[in-house]
């Protein structure tokens, strides 16, 4: 009996430290401000202790650390993300140049354009084909870049609006297909489409990040986080989220998932096993901060953001940014 009470006691233990997280766990601790205007997308971490934040018709580059202005990399009109090909160079998706700028992020300065389809939004770099993928909205399709000839390799259809594509680094693409409410599977060794999976009841696909071990995508949607297994394609679970997500970013390390909610929150979910998870937190943050980073290097997040002016928005219209009032969240 003494036993079995101690057996108890220990599961018991075991799972409220598993559980029992302090509501304090993560925080802004301090706000890098980019005085200059224009709108946003993406933000990365780069080499050399660089984050790159894609900001109207530039990126600015930023001491990942301090917030302290380092570059800039112009020419880069409608600017949504930036990836990098560990061999050397880095790549802008710029949406209303229907193009990629490449640049070299040892000096930041451009090296030369790659056409793409039309309006690239997210951009990565795939390390199983070591190849640059480009999402394009307006063309509903991907473009997809050889990094060491600097030339587009093929054009793949996917029947929709992609979002956000993400790699298992085993021979797959994922794409959300935001206009379908689907997650679109790419074969990256035969640039085919292999399936179409739909993620109803959430709907709304934005923000995307993958757990490789756990076979798990992780979707930002209207208000929840569809969790799918990518083996099959089924949902495995959804939760609440904030509203307004536009990013998703997974901590490998410790299985932690950060939702960036533009409703000024963000929500922090602990993944249990594969198939078991637990909202702990919702961080206050700043209206408008959508989109997401994580550094897993350091465990850091950036979120960018702006101030609203305090008048009331009009039906259907959108509330005016504080000229100026550009700045980066670092949440730890």
């Amino acid at each position: 009996m003494k036993k079995t009470l101690l057996a108890v006691l220990l599961i018991a233990l075991q799972q409220s430290a598993v559980y029992a997280q302090p509501s304090t766990e993560f925080k802004v601790v301090k706000t890098f401000h980019i005085a200059s205007n224009g709108g946003w997308d993406y933000l990365a971490v780069g080499p050399a202790n660089k984050l790159y934040v894609s900001h109207g018709s530039q990126v600015n580059v930023l001491n990942k650390t301090t917030g302290d202005s380092i570059g800039v990399i112009v020419n880069t009109t409608g600017v949504h993300g930036i990836a990098f090909d560990p061999k050397g160079m880095g790549f802008t998706s710029n949406g209303r140049l229907n193009n990629v700028t490449v640049f070299d992020p040892k000096t930041d300065q451009e090296t030369g354009h790659i056409a793409t389809g039309e309006n690239p939004d997210a951009i990565m770099y795939d390390p199983f084909s070591k190849m640059i993928v480009t999402c394009n909205g307006r063309s509903k399709d991907l473009t997809v870049i050889d990094p060491s000839t600097q030339k587009v390799v093929t054009t793949i259809p996917v029947g929709g609006k992609p979002e956000t594509a993400v790699s298992d680094e085993n021979g797959n693409w994922f794409v959300n297909i935001e206009d379908k409410n689907e997650i679109v599977k790419v074969n990256s060794k035969t640039y085919q489409v292999e399936a179409h999976w739909m993620l109803t009841p959430a709907e709304g696909p934005t923000g995307l990040a993958i757990d490789k071990a756990g076979k798990r995508l992780f979707v930002g949607c209207d208000k929840q986080l569809a969790i799918l297994n990518y083996t099959t394609g089924k949902i495995v679970t959804t939760l609440p989220i904030g509203d307004g997500c536009d990013g998703v970013a997974f901590n490998n390390k410790t299985k932690t998932i950060f939702t960036s909610n533009g409703e000024g929150t963000m929500t922090i979910i602990k993944e249990i096993t594969a198939d078991s998870y637990k909202v702990l937190q919702t961080l206050a943050t700043k209206r408008s901060a959508r989109t997401i980073a994580i550094d897993e290097s350091t465990e850091t997040i950036y979120l960018p953001a702006v101030d609203y002016e305090s008048q009331p928005v009009t039906a259907g219209g959108r509330p005016k940014s504080v000229p100026g009032s550009f700045q980066i969240l670092m949440i730890k």
